[in-house]
């Protein structure tokens, strides 16, 4: 887009940037000052990267908006990849961490954002432009009508806010009034917004506004039906609607049969439309990582209970088995040191080996067998509570609350104590071998401990994989990392400049991921206190971060109604995922690693293929917000808990077999979603007023639910 590039390059040489305005130029093949001339197209990544390169380290930062203000020379910036993780890209993940400090302008000239809207037509005539537009869709054939119908709200949206930044409110307001019903109904969050815009001036500071702007709206179409709108377009000459189409539309043409009505409403509602095809096109590496190999000690007991028995002999292969249960190398995983991951301490050898043993006694489930419930009630919780997790050991629960603290209980009969002071550790012998247990403060045992730090509720916590640690993430700005020998804050770590609301360690400990307000998630890694990755591109608020099992991946959802997948190892985003109606508050991974399940607002779970980056299914049932998902531990099971105060557990198996994933759907988004989510339905389990926030599968496929009881 060529006046936004020329916008850029004048930001660059008032800021004084003088090298990255020379990159640029380069790379648009603009030279010397000549603005003038036709301007190839501008490849998409150098505006991201160029301006984010040169900015000199440690300035801390202002906003996330991808190291490129609203105006950048990218074009449409859903497509994620050119945000500033990926000039962070290339190194590995051990980087000096003063280069995490990205200057953001918070928008640098809105005004050569909002220019575009200048060549205005006649303000009598746009209700007229658009009721014959209309009029044509709804008389063509009933297979374009359902695809060209999609043209209505993006156009609606860009010609209301063309009158009101031509001052023409009374126009404006006759438009909306006389056309905004027709819309669909998952919009209607967005034209509330849009209502309120009725003065050039609120379109400054409109935030939305701004990203409409900038952010092209994505529309699938077949080409039959785009050569039949742009047939019609030019022979009624209407200029002002294919201005905007080109201008601020991106139609991203397949060659096949039109969509259905229900193959387009399964995709559409984001912000900014629908994902590219080619944003899900970039290979990903969603097997899982070879566990380390190490020999499984038998337990005396096992071995007794054996001998009774008298087949001495029958357990220890089994046992072995359960070590090497990924001997294999799966096809699809990662290289093994793609990104560096924390070697094991002989501690996490043990958890493992404790894992495999409980594992050996987890129960299978299935539609026959559905998983036992513990319910986990939060009762007087006055506090407000805003988060919880549980330990992958299931022995620890942790509460964040609206009053800013966070409560850990012990759930077994196990108390939580500190470690002894300094004084007192030094008169312990450390070659006993019982010295882990002396090291622990018998005074100091009890069944919770309140940690104070934060001063804003507390919107996301997280332990980590061995127990040590506990992250937590705050409406004040910070994640704070506390020690859980100790129970004090170990560090604050602040890169956003607003409310954080989710975080979480990665399996394997060590990094850990953060979302907020800002719109950027960042990953960070305990020993440094600036991220080592930061992933712009969401066009809302960051709602909910998740690791994927082999800490290559992450998934965030948000507020604009989309959910990503970035690659950790140079900040890429892989996967765009639209079809949500309202935000995304949960995220699930398969534990094989190839499915990804989502809830929002809307009440409904989505079922993704990640290898393929489509859409595999939709369950619906939930009433109310979806706020926790989670797979049992082998896949079978996908539980799901909501504000609508019930637990629901759903046929995963059954969920994902027989995936129609042929070349064609992949390449058109012809998806064809089984109406049969009832039958998948195992169980629906209510509670008695307690909203779900947190769900947990045991070592041993036991259901632990978390929530607290609300009284009204």
């Amino acid at each position: 887009d060529r006046q936004t590039l020329v916008a850029v390059l004048q930001f660059l040489r008032r800021s004084n940037l003088r090298e990255s305005e020379e990159i640029l130029r380069r790379e648009a093949r603009l030279l010397g000052d000549d603005l003038g001339g036709n301007v190839a197209t501008v490849a998409t990544s150098s505006p991201g990267v160029a301006a984010v390169a040169a900015v000199p380290p440690g300035k801390g930062e202002a906003r996330g908006d991808c190291g490129v203000g609203p105006s950048s020379g990218r074009e449409p910036r859903e497509a994620g990849s050119p945000c500033a993780a990926r000039s962070l890209g290339g190194s590995p993940l051990c980087w000096d961490t003063r280069v995490g400090a990205v200057v953001v302008e918070d928008q640098p000239d809105v005004s050569a954002v909002l220019s575009a809207y200048n060549q205005q037509g006649d303000p009598t005539l746009y209700e007229e432009y658009y009721s014959g537009l209309k009029h044509f869709i709804e008389c063509s054939l009933d297979c374009h009508r359902a695809e060209l119908s999609q043209l209505f709200y993006p156009l609606f949206v860009h010609m209301y806010l063309e009158l009101v930044y031509n001052q023409h409110e009374s126009e404006a307001k006759s438009f909306f009034e006389r056309f905004h019903g027709d819309q669909e109904c998952y919009y209607q969050d967005d034209l509330r917004v849009l209502s309120s815009l009725t003065k050039k001036e609120h379109m400054k500071g409109n935030e939305t506004m701004l990203d409409f702007r900038t952010s092209k709206f994505v529309l699938r179409i077949s080409r039959d039906s785009y050569q039949l709108l742009k047939r019609h377009l030019q022979e009624k000459q209407n200029n002002q609607i294919w201005n905007i189409v080109q201008e601020h539309l991106y139609i991203d043409i397949f060659d096949g049969m039109p969509r259905s009505k229900q193959q387009i409403d399964a995709m559409v509602g984001s912000l900014a439309g629908e994902a590219k095809r080619e944003a899900n096109k970039a290979k990903v590496f969603f097997g899982l990582l070879k566990e380390p190999e190490f020999d499984v000690p038998l337990d005396d007991e096992d071995e007794e209970g054996e001998n009774e028995e008298g087949k001495p002999k029958k357990k220890k292969p089994k046992k072995d088995n359960v070590g090497s249960k990924s001997k294999k190398q799966d096809p699809n995983a990662p290289p093994q040191n793609r990104i560096p991951l924390p070697e094991l301490k002989d501690s996490d050898k043990l958890d493992k080996v404790m894992n495999m043993k409980e594992a050996a006694r987890r129960v299978r489930l299935g539609p026959e067998c559905l998983p036992s419930i513990c319910f986990y009630t939060f009762l007087n919780a006055y506090q407000g509570l805003t988060a919880v997790d549980i330990t992958d050991d299931s022995s620890m629960i942790v509460g964040g609350f609206a009053d800013s603290t966070v409560r850990v209980w012990s759930v077994t009969p196990k108390k939580l104590r500190s470690v002894k002071t300094a004084a007192d550790l030094s008169l312990i012998d450390k070659e006993s071998d019982d010295v882990l247990e002396r090291i622990m403060d018998e005074k100091t045992a009890s069944e919770l401990k309140i940690l104070y730090g934060h001063s804003g509720p507390v919107y996301g916590t997280s332990f980590s994989p061995d127990r040590n640690y506990l992250l937590s993430c705050s409406e004040d700005g910070t994640v704070r990392l506390w020690s859980l020998q100790t129970f004090t804050c170990l560090v604050g770590y602040k890169g956003h400049n607003y409310p954080v609301w989710d975080t979480q360690f990665s399996p394997y400990g060590y990094y850990f991921v953060s979302g907020g307000h800002d719109r950027v998630a960042r990953l960070w890694a305990t020993d440094h206190y600036q991220p080592l990755r930061i992933f712009a591109g969401h066009l809302a608020d960051v709602t909910c971060t998740r690791f994927h099992p082999n800490s290559n991946y992450i998934a965030t959802g948000s507020a604009d109604r989309t959910i990503r997948l970035w690659d950790v190892l140079n900040g890429n985003c892989v996967r765009i995922f639209t079809g949500h109606k309202g935000p995304i508050h949960s995220l699930a991974f398969s534990p094989n690693g190839r499915f990804l399940a989502t809830g929002a607002t809307d009440g409904r779970v989505l079922l993704w293929d990640i290898g393929h980056g489509l859409m595999v299914g939709e369950l619906k049932g939930h009433t109310d917000t979806i706020y926790a998902l989670r797979f049992s531990r082998d896949g079978e099971i996908l539980a799901s808990g909501s504000m609508d105060n019930t637990v629901r557990l759903w046929d995963a198996v059954k969920a994902f077999e027989d995936l129609e994933t042929d070349d064609f759907t992949t390449a058109t988004g012809h998806i064809n979603l089984p109406e049969n989510s009832q039958d998948l339905l195992l169980g629906t389990y209510m509670t008695k007023s307690t909203p779900v926030v947190h769900l947990h599968f045991t070592r041993r496929n036991l259901l632990l639910a978390a929530g607290a009881y609300s009284s009204q």
